[in-house]
């Protein structure tokens, strides 16, 4: 969906290829892309490929850059996607090695989240973290966000597979 949100320290923008240098940089860092879905992009052709892969226009899918406004840098991304079959909205997000600690993943997705509530009228949200990914856990907790479930995923390449936490909340 193509949207700004303004907070406090943030804009949220639909993240592009134009961003594929600073997605780059956190994308590829073993640390930040350890727990992350998607395999650790190896060369900057796997960022381009999957910016370049983004639906926009898809009304149930925000994939959205973190911009710093003191510095206008893209220091991570989040997304929100609508699960029609159980109805609920799944959120994912990550963020630059540099910028953790800060409250600013908990401060865009907060943002996000209200988005969808106000204007597609969100009845819940999910997520899921890696069991030893507590920082992740503790984002969902910041969100209202309470344990759901346990469980597993896997990376799209099939190389890890991670115990997890399901985290939800019902508005």
């Amino acid at each position: 969906m193509r949207v700004t949100i303004e907070t406090e320290r943030l804009i949220l923008r639909p993240i592009t290829v134009e961003d594929a240098e600073a997605v780059f940089k956190w994308a590829s860092d073993p640390e930040v892309s350890k727990f992350m879905i998607y395999p650790r992009h190896r060369d900057i052709s796997d960022t381009k490929g999957w910016l370049e892969s983004i639906d926009h226009d898809n009304p149930d899918n925000y994939e959205m850059a973190f911009v710093l406004k003191e510095t206008g840098e893209v220091i991570g991304s989040g997304g929100i996607y609508y699960r029609q079959d159980e109805d609920y909205w799944n959120i994912g997000y990550n963020i630059r090695k540099d910028q953790w600690g800060k409250g600013l993943v908990p401060e865009a997705m907060q943002a996000l989240v209200d988005h969808v509530r106000e204007t597609r009228n969100a009845r819940a949200i999910r997520g899921s973290f890696a069991k030893e990914n507590k920082k992740s856990g503790r984002v969902m907790e910041k969100l209202g966000m309470t344990y759901l479930k346990e469980g597993e995923y896997s990376k799209f390449d099939g190389s890890v597979t991670f115990p997890c936490y399901y985290y939800e909340r019902i508005f």
